[in-house]
């Protein structure tokens, strides 16, 4: 026991002075304290507002003491009793959720079916065109989903609801509703939307399957059903998973197409649900609506993380024999050909095209010359009553275009900076838990619905809070949300680039006597330009199309594109509102072949990474 004693006596200044001399060490490392300054700022930024949403869920709102009988701020269980229990229950949440997920399932199913499809034809035939496609078939995952909401509603919109008619009605066919409106056009437009993700998702783990496991089961004499089902879906299957989980959990929180082509015959979601709840001032209710929508996609990506891990029991043996050889379609070549060529067609060009041709009619639906005009572009004096010329011409345009530029721009470049910041810390942090701590907080966000996290910044930044005035209202809030929101894209391409960018070279400055800020500035910064600048430009590309945070947060001085062209769609007119989607679209595509020409990659292989 005495022995034991001793040793036990003379370990402990061993531990003492080894971790004295761990911090000594830990203290002349600049990242270990811009990991915890990253790590206080993440949390308030990000986990602050997701908790005070939740929070609100069981406090008293401001005007509610007298439906709760207590006072502001008192706990309480009314909002979470009233919106799953009451009578009103099932049209504020029930009946969304059901509407969310009957929308969610059917765009899997179908999206899925399609995408395999086509990424096999891409991937594992000789289909003809089939290196255009790969690039071709990705581009309605670029467009707003609201592209397609807007061009479906310029040809089906019928007399429901009032303004212009849509092409069909001027031509003397009437389109019932269940076709204008609802589900049916819904799941159509996102299956459209979400079918290049499954090309790009199934695509990749097809060109990573050797296709000599295909051929050794066909020499034995196997159909090609028991390859399919046996072999090949069995090896992709954790990608299919993937792809349908974010694809699921990517429904949930979508707005802009249940905005546009649901409200009209009062088909909610849960996203529409919770917009109108805090257009109605029910704050308790809209913070219950978005601790489940926060629920359900926290459920759904960490079935998706939990089926990435899985992926690593179906790794093939490959290496130099790994071969993928092209299935020979025959007489079905120029066919499969023309059924990608159909998807590209109904998914970009009649879009696209629809929604010009609208902006340069004066009547829908009408196509003899005289109907065309350019007067909603660069027109004057129009009759109309809120906007008297073109959309180049009004000040209001102008001004969006502005803040989407002030607000997108600089919320993607402090994102940028902020990502490869990240990086910095989690590769060099001396202190493990800082260094995972940041990789999970910045990965939140995506864990949480667009909708949502707007709903959670306006429940925190709304009132002032201690030194932190009142934000709501002004392109504060609006770049604070867009940060935090970006910050999953942001900091993993920070943590990719400094994964491969190793000590040596900040090592020998910092040995020619280089302080921290120089290293960074000359060294890391201009070796990490491109990584830094995708890293900044897919926020911006992002940003540019949103819709859920801007639609929460923004009031009619702080309007960008996306708001007033919705705007614009609520006051009816149509041709002045796709007109500035148009320009959105195009700004969004620029930005793409931006990324292209700094990073040398691909549209598709952009995405896929």
């Amino acid at each position: 026991m005495t022995t034991l004693l001793n040793a036990a006596e003379q370990k402990k200044p061993n531990l003492w002075r080894r971790a004295r001399h761990s911090f000594a060490v830990a203290r002349h490392e600049p990242a270990n304290l811009i990991g915890l300054v990253l790590a206080i700022f993440f949390a308030y930024l990000i986990l602050a507002p997701v908790l005070s949403i939740l929070v609100d869920s069981f406090i008293v709102q401001s005007g509610d003491e007298a439906r709760t009988h207590q006072d502001e701020g008192s706990f309480t269980l009314y909002y979470i009793v009233r919106t799953l229990f009451s009578r009103i229950s099932e049209i504020l949440l029930w009946q969304p959720l059901y509407n969310t997920l009957a929308i969610a399932a059917g765009t899997v199913v179908f999206s899925m079916t399609i995408g395999v499809a086509l990424a096999w034809l891409v991937n594992r035939t000789n289909m003809a065109g089939r290196a255009w496609f790969a690039t071709a078939l990705i581009v309605p995952f670029m467009l707003p989903t609201w592209t397609f909401a807007l061009a479906w509603t310029t040809i089906f919109k019928n007399r429901t609801v009032g303004g212009q008619p849509g092409w069909l009605e001027s031509l003397g066919i009437t389109t019932s509703n269940s076709v204008a409106y609802g589900y049916f056009p819904i799941v159509f437009i996102l299956v459209l939307h979400y079918t290049p993700l499954v090309i790009l998702i199934v695509g990749n783990a097809l060109r990573r399957l050797d296709s000599q496991m295909e051929d050794s089961a066909r020499v034995l004499g196997a159909p090609s059903r028991v390859i399919a089902f046996s072999i090949v879906l069995p090896l992709i299957r954790p990608a299919l998973m993937s792809a349908a989980l974010l694809i699921f959990a990517d429904c949930i929180g979508e707005f802009a197409v249940p905005y546009i082509l649901g409200l009209p015959v009062r088909y909610d979601t849960l996203a529409t649900g919770l917009y109108r709840a805090l257009d109605t001032r029910q704050n308790g209710v809209a913070a219950v609506i978005a601790g489940v929508i926060m629920i359900i996609g926290v459920i759904t990506l960490l079935i998706d993380v939990r089926m990435m891990k899985e992926a690593r029991r179906f790794v093939t043996v490959g290496g130099k024999g790994n071969m993928d050889r092209l299935r020979k379609l025959g007489r079905m070549r120029l066919p499969a050909s023309g059924l990608a060529g159909a998807f590209v067609f109904i998914g970009v060009v009649l879009p696209l095209l629809t929604l010009f041709l609208s902006t340069i009619m004066i009547l829908p639906g009408r196509f003899n010359l005289e109907n065309f005009t350019f007067d909603y572009w660069i027109g004057s004096n129009l009759d109309t009553v809120a906007l008297r010329n073109g959309i180049l011409l009004t000040p209001e345009f102008w001004q969006a275009a502005w803040n989407t530029i002030v607000i997108v721009g600089s919320s993607s470049m402090i994102s940028g900076v902020l990502g490869l910041l990240v990086g910095y810390a989690v590769l060099r942090c001396s202190f493990k838990g800082v260094g995972s701590f940041l990789r999970q907080i910045t990965f939140l966000p995506y864990l949480v619905p667009g909708i949502a996290f707007a709903a959670a910044f306006l429940s925190l930044f709304a009132v002032a809070r201690g030194p932190i005035p009142a934000l709501y209202g002004t392109p504060a809030i609006l770049i604070i949300a867009l940060v935090a929101s970006k910050m999953p894209f942001a900091s993993r391409s920070g943590i990719a680039a400094m994964t491969q960018l190793g000590k040596e070279p900040e090592e020998a400055a910092r040995i020619a006597g280089a302080n921290w800020f120089s290293r960074m500035t000359k060294i890391i910064i201009p070796i990490q330009a491109g990584p830094l600048a995708t890293g900044i430009l897919l926020p911006f590309i992002s940003g540019i199309k949103g819709v859920s945070l801007f639609i929460i947060l923004a009031i009619p001085s702080t309007d960008v594109l996306t708001t007033y062209s919705l705007r614009l769609l609520d006051y009816n007119y149509d041709q002045a509102a796709n007109a500035v989607v148009l320009m959105i679209a195009l700004i969004a595509w620029l930005g793409t072949v931006l990324i292209q020409k700094i990073s040398g990659t691909g549209l598709a292989q952009g995405l896929e990474n």
